[in-house]
């Protein structure tokens, strides 16, 4: 599979086989994660690779929106650090979708758990504190997402698209 075929076949997978990920592909995902770029080359994201499952119960509670962590065989938390550079959740946010490309590379089923909430600080610090005390996370990273991996019970069907031309521009903005 090539980059292009990744992109066009990436589905959010919420239900997962049992199956375990064997260490050099989860491997493979977190080298993907380490080799995306970053403004400037700093260190402005970590990540954490989580196998445990009582943990990935436990995380499953983070939000509603990331029940579905509870069927996952692992998960990547990925962090942000402000204290290092003003691009932190741009970089967190470019290693995210090069997970997800590299998974679906790699056979395995990924969704996306957003725990970082923009609108909303109160929210954002609820959801980031679940996830920083369950996992030691030191208080000057913030919490940008959790993927949920492993090898999809089925693979949904294509989401409906808006057309291309109301997405794309060519050399201005035309509304």
């Amino acid at each position: 599979m090539n980059v292009f075929e990744a992109i066009q076949t990436r589905r959010e997978i919420t239900h997962f086989q049992k199956k375990p990920i064997r260490s050099e592909t989860l491997e493979q995902v977190l080298n993907s994660a380490y080799l995306a770029p970053a403004g400037n080359n700093l260190p402005s994201r970590e990540f954490i690779a989580i196998t445990n499952q009582d943990m990935l119960q436990h995380l499953a509670n983070t939000t509603p929106f990331v029940r579905w962590l509870a069927e996952a065989v692992a998960a990547i938390v990925i962090t942000g650090r402000p204290d290092i550079s003003k691009y932190w959740l741009q970089d967190a946010s470019i290693a995210s979708g090069f997970i997800w490309l590299s998974a679906t590379e790699l056979g395995l089923g990924a969704a996306f758990g957003a725990i970082y909430h923009a609108e909303d600080a109160n929210e954002s610090t609820r959801r980031e504190d679940y996830v920083r005390t369950a996992l030691s996370i030191p208080n000057d990273r913030r919490i940008v997402a959790i993927l949920g991996l492993g090898y999809p019970e089925q693979i949904p069907p294509a989401k409906s698209l808006l057309p291309r031309e109301s997405i794309i521009h060519y050399e201005k903005f035309i509304d």
